[in-house]
C-alpha cells in the first residue's frame, strides 16, 4: 500500500495534481469529521472505487475512529492529509478519509476487526499506527498524532515540508510573512508591501485594489491608534512578530460592516512553547534600528507572554511646490522649496495571559501599550507672485511633533460544547491620546527672526466594546452563526493657535481662534449567517447584518452639531464551486459602510505649511459601497494561479476637496466632504511557482479603472460638478532561494503607476530590496543583511492637481536608501504543545482612516511643507 500511495502521488505531481486533489480523488472532499467545514465529510464511493479499487460493498458496522493530525515541530494542524484504513489480515486499504482544515479526521461505520491507520501528506514522513481492534459500538479518539517533516525524492519530483508563501482559504488570501527575510528588522508596512492586492505608498498608506477604504485588524482586534492613523499604527508593529497577513475582500455578516474594499487582518506569532523562553530581535541600518525582547512561560493550564519592541528611524527628504490659485479674479502663483529631516521613534509593549478553566472552557486577557514619537524638522522657503511681480517672500523653520500613546485591553471567554458548536463573550477597552503640534520660527530675508507661531492640538479617542457570538452545526452540511455587538466611542479634540514677535510670550491668535470637538458615537449591531454545502460541492454562505449608529456632537463646548442617527442593513453573499483538477470558482456580493475617521472629523486648522492647510469636517456622514467579485484559482503542476475581477459603486463618498484660501494669498485649504460618486472596475492576477524545491518565485499585477464625480467651487463662487477618470496599474515580484548550510536569499520589487484623483493625478513610485540570511546555533538564531532602494538617489514622486480655481505640481524626493543588519536568537526550553484555542476577540471594523480612499482622492503625498514621508495632520 505504501508503494502504491507513493506511486500515485508521483504520477499526480507529474500530471499537475496537488496532493489535495489526489486525496479528493481517492476519498472525496476534505473533512469527514467534527470541526470540519460543513458538508465536507461524505465519501465519494464512485471515485474511491475508481482510484483505490475499494468496492462499494465494503463491510460496514457502527465503529468509529477520530483523531487530530499535527505538525511535530510547530504543533499546527495538518490540513487535508490522507488517512488510510488498512486491514491487518490482508494488509490492504479498505477505507480512507482526509483531515479537515483543523487537522481533524473521522471514520464512521467501521465493521469489527483489526486495523492499522496510515497517515501521509506531502512534505511529511508517512506514519502507521499500532494495531487497532474495532468491536461493535467502538468510539475511539486517538488524540493528537504528530507527523514529522520530510524531504524526499520521488523519481524526479522533490517534495519538501516548506509551507506555501501564499495560501487561499475559503474566504480570504493568506500571506505567510514569517518566510519573508528582507522585511526583518522592519515594521508591518514593510510586510504589507509584499502582500498580493495590497499597495503601500511612501507615507505608509495602505490600499486594497486601489482603495484606502479598508479596515486593519491585529489578531482580529481593533485599536484606537489604528482608527486614528493606520500608517503610523503599522510602524508600531514589528515585522519580526508577524506570522501572516489575511486579505478578506468579501467579509461575511459576522464582521463589522466597515471597510468598503475589505479587511486586512495581521496575525502575530502565537507562542505554543511549553516552558520558559526568550526571543531577541535586533537590527541596525542607515535609516532605522530596532530592538525587541519577547518572553513566554507556559505550564499546565496557564500561559504568560511578555514583550517589548522599539524602533528608531531617521530619513531626509526634499520637495518643490509650484501652484497657481485664483481668488477674487486675481491669479496668484506660489513657488516653494522644502527640506525635512524625520526622527520618529515607535514602541510597543504587550502582556498576555490565557488559562484553561476546563477542558471545554478558556479565558484569555491581553494588554497592549503603544507609543509614537514623530518629530520632524522642516525648512520652507516660499515666494508668492501676483501678475509675475513678487508679492511676498517667507522663510519658516518648523518643528512638527506628532505624539501618541495607546492602550488596548481585551478579556475573552469561549465555551465549546462540541466541534463547531461554541459560544464566546469578548470585551475590549481602548484609549489613544494624540498630540499634533507644530512650532514655527518666521525668518526675514537675511535670516533674522521676525516672528513665531504655534499650534496646539490634543485629542483622545476612547472605545468600549461588548460582543457575543454563537455558532452551531445543522446536520453535517450546514452551519448557523449569529451574534450581537455594542460599541461606545468618544472623541475629544481641543486646539488653539498662538503667535508672537521675535521675543516675549506667545499670545492667542485672534485670526485662528481656539476650539474643541466632542463627538460621541454609539453603535448597536446584530448579525446572522448561514452556510450550506451541496453534494455537488457548491458552498453558499449568506448573511445579513443590521447596524444602528447614534451620534451626538458639540463644537466649542456648547454648540450642538446636528448629525442625524442612521441605520443600515448590510447583506453579504459568498458562493464557491470546487471543480475537477483542483480549480475553485468564487462569486461574492456585499455592502459595506465607511465611517469618517478622527483626522477627517477634526476641525483643527493645521497650517504647519501655510500654503497647504488641512482641516477636518465634523459633519461628515458615512459612505455606502456595493461590491461584487468573481475569482478563479487553480494549481497547474508546481504553479498556483489566482485571478479575479471586481467592481465597486460608492455614493455619498468622502472626498478630499482643495480650494484656495480667501485669507492667505496663494494658499490652498484641503478638507473633506460627502460629495463624491465613484465607480471602479478592476482585475488582479497572482502566481506562485516552485522552480525547484528550494527556489520559489511569486508575483502579480493589479489594475483598475475608476470614474469619479464631485463638486468644487467655480470661478463665480458657485459649486460646479467636476469629474475625472483613469487607469492605474501596479505589480510586484519576489523570489526566494533556500541554500545549503542554513543560507537563504530573497529579492523583492514593487511598483505602482499614477493614480487618478478627483482633482488630478497622484504620481507613481517604486521600491525594491534584496537580502540574505544565515541560520546559526542549530536554527536558534539568524544573522541577516538586506538593502533597499540602493541604486540611485532615492524615489521621486510627482503629483498634479487641477480645478477651475487652482493648479498644483508637487514633486517629493525621498532619500530612502537603506542597508540593515539583523540578528535574532531564541533561548529557553522548547517543547511544543498543540495550539490552544483562544476566545474570540473583539473586532471593530468600522472607522475610515485619514487617507482619502476609494481611489477617487487618495491621501496626498508629502507636500513641500511636509516632506520626509509624513502626511500633513
Amino acid at each position: 500500500m505504501k508503494h502504491f500511495l507513493l506511486l500515485l502521488l508521483t504520477l499526480g505531481l507529474w500530471s499537475g495534481f496537488t496532493e489535495v486533489q489526489i486525496i479528493q480523488a481517492q476519498f472525496g472532499p476534505p473533512g469527514g469529521g467534527p470541526g470540519g467545514p460543513p458538508g465536507m465529510g461524505g465519501q465519494d464511493n464512485r471515485r474511491k472505487k475508481e482510484f483505490t479499487g475499494v468496492a462499494d460493498d465494503t463491510p460496514k458496522g457502527n465503529g468509529k475512529l477520530t483523531g487530530l493530525l499535527v505538525d511535530s515541530t510547530s504543533g499546527k494542524p495538518v490540513e487535508f492529509a490522507t488517512v488510510a484504513l488498512i486491514n491487518v489480515a490482508t494488509n490492504k486499504p479498505i477505507d480512507g478519509t482526509t483531515s479537515d482544515a483543523k487537522g481533524q479526521f473521522v471514520m464512521n461505520k467501521l465493521a469489527p476487526g483489526d486495523y492499522r491507520l496510515q497517515y501521509s501528506f506531502i512534505g511529511y514522513k508517512s506514519r502507521e499506527s499500532q494495531k487497532i481492534t474495532v468491536t461493535k459500538g467502538t468510539d475511539m479518539n486517538l488524540g493528537a498524532i504528530k507527523l514529522p517533516a520530510d524531504v524526499r525524492t520521488l523519481g524526479e519530483v522533490v517534495v519538501t515540508g516548506q509551507a506555501a508563501l501564499i495560501e487561499e482559504k475559503v474566504d480570504r488570501l493568506v500571506f505567510n510573512a514569517d518566510k519573508d527575510i528582507t522585511a526583518k528588522g522592519g515594521d508591518a508596512s514593510d510586510v504589507l508591501k509584499r502582500v498580493p492586492m495590497l499597495s503601500v505608498d511612501l507615507d505608509g498608506n495602505v490600499s486594497l485594489r486601489g482603495s484606502q477604504n479598508i479596515r486593519v485588524l491585529i489578531n482580529n482586534k481593533p485599536s484606537t491608534i489604528v482608527a486614528a492613523n493606520v500608517a503610523d499604527a503599522l510602524k508600531q508593529l514589528p515585522a519580526d512578530m508577524i506570522k501572516s497577513v489575511e486579505v478578506i475582500t468579501s467579509p461575511s455578516a459576522k464582521y463589522d460592516a466597515e471597510g468598503a474594499a475589505g479587511i486586512i487582518n495581521i496575525v502575530t506569532k502565537k507562542n505554543t512553547l511549553h516552558g520558559l523562553t526568550l526571543n531577541v530581535d535586533a537590527g541596525a541600518g542607515l535609516r532605522a534600528s530596532n530592538l525587541g525582547l519577547n518572553g513566554s512561560y507556559r505550564q499546565g493550564k496557564l500561559g504568560l507572554t511578555l514583550g517589548g519592541f522599539g524602533r528608531a528611524m531617521y530619513n531626509r527628504a526634499s520637495s518643490t511646490l509650484d501652484q497657481t490659485t485664483v481668488v477674487g479674479g486675481q491669479s496668484l502663483r506660489t513657488n516653494q522649496t522644502g527640506t525635512a529631516f524625520d526622527k520618529p521613534i515607535f514602541g510597543q509593549y504587550t502582556l498576555g495571559i490565557d488559562y484553561d478553566l476546563a477542558k471545554d472552557q478558556s479565558l484569555s486577557a491581553n494588554i497592549r501599550y503603544g507609543t509614537r514619537n514623530f518629530i520632524q524638522q522642516q525648512n520652507q522657503l516660499t515666494n508668492t507672485y501676483a501678475n509675475e511681480s513678487l508679492l511676498s517672500m517667507t522663510n519658516r523653520d518648523v518643528d512638527r511633533k506628532d505624539l501618541s500613546n495607546s492602550v488596548d485591553m481585551n478579556l475573552d471567554y469561549i465555551r465549546t460544547f462540541k466541534p463547531q458548536q461554541e459560544w464566546s463573550i469578548s470585551t475590549q477597552y481602548s484609549r489613544t491620546g494624540l498630540t499634533n503640534n507644530f512650532y514655527a520660527d518666521l525668518l526675514g530675508q537675511t535670516g533674522e527672526l521676525t516672528g513665531r507661531q504655534r499650534n496646539l492640538n490634543n485629542n483622545t479617542n476612547q472605545e468600549v466594546t461588548f460582543q457575543t457570538d454563537y455558532q452551531t452545526p445543522i446536520r453535517k452540511n450546514q452551519l448557523l452563526e449569529f451574534g450581537g455587538k455594542a460599541i461606545m466611542r468618544q472623541v475629544d479634540s481641543r486646539y488653539q493657535y498662538q503667535i508672537g514677535g521675535s521675543t516675549g510670550e506667545l499670545a492667542f491668535d485672534p485670526t485662528n481662534p481656539s476650539g474643541s470637538l466632542k463627538y460621541n458615537q454609539n453603535i448597536g449591531a446584530g448579525y446572522i449567517s448561514y452556510s450550506y454545502v451541496t453534494p455537488s460541492k457548491y458552498t453558499f454562505k449568506i448573511g445579513t447584518r443590521y447596524e444602528h449608529t447614534g451620534i451626538s456632537a458639540k463644537a466649542n463646548e456648547n454648540t450642538p452639531l446636528n448629525i442625524p442617527s442612521y441605520s443600515n442593513l448590510v447583506p453579504s453573499v459568498n458562493v464557491s464551486k470546487s471543480l475537477k483538477g483542483g480549480t475553485t470558482l468564487k462569486a461574492a456580493y456585499n455592502r459595506r459602510i465607511q465611517r469618517p475617521g478622527l483626522q477627517q472629523l477634526n476641525p483643527n486648522v493645521n497650517a504647519a505649511n501655510p500654503q497647504m492647510i488641512m482641516v477636518g469636517n465634523p459633519n461628515l456622514s458615512p459612505e455606502l459601497t456595493d461590491n461584487a467579485e468573481l475569482s478563479v484559482s487553480s494549481t497547474i503542476k508546481k504553479t498556483y494561479l489566482n485571478a479575479s475581477v471586481f467592481g465597486r459603486l460608492t455614493n455619498n463618498a468622502i472626498s478630499q476637496i482643495r480650494i484656495p484660501s480667501d485669507t492667505l494669498a496663494g494658499s490652498i485649504i484641503t478638507t473633506y466632504q460627502n460629495i463624491g460618486v465613484q465607480r471602479t472596475v478592476g482585475a488582479n492576477v497572482f502566481f506562485n511557482t516552485s522552480i525547484t524545491s528550494k527556489w520559489t518565485v511569486n508575483g502579480g499585477l493589479d489594475g483598475y479603472y475608476v470614474y469619479m464625480q464631485g463638486l468644487t467651487p467655480g470661478a463665480d463662487g458657485k459649486s460646479i460638478t467636476i469629474s475625472n477618470s483613469g487607469v492605474s496599474i501596479g505589480g510586484r515580484l519576489m523570489s526566494q532561494l533556500q541554500l545549503d548550510n542554513g543560507w537563504s536569499a530573497q529579492l523583492f520589487s514593487f511598483f505602482r503607476g499614477p493614480m487618478p484623483q478627483l482633482q488630478g493625478t497622484m504620481g507613481s513610485f517604486y521600491m525594491y530590496s534584496v537580502g540574505v540570511r544565515k541560520d546559526v546555533a542549530n536554527k536558534r538564531g539568524s544573522v541577516g543583511l538586506a538593502a533597499e532602494n540602493f541604486i540611485g538617489g532615492g524615489v521621486t514622486m510627482r503629483t498634479n492637481l487641477n480645478s477651475p480655481l487652482l493648479s498644483q505640481v508637487n514633486v517629493t524626493h525621498l532619500y530612502n536608501q537603506n542597508v540593515k543588519v539583523t540578528f535574532t536568537y531564541r533561548i529557553g526550553k522548547m517543547s511544543f504543545d498543540a495550539p490552544r484555542r483562544k476566545g474570540r476577540s473583539v473586532s471593530n471594523d468600522d472607522v475610515k482612516g485619514d487617507g482619502d480612499g476609494g481611489g477617487q482622492q487618495p491621501a496626498a503625498p508629502a507636500p513641500a511643507a511636509a516632506p520626509g514621508g509624513g502626511r500633513p495632520k
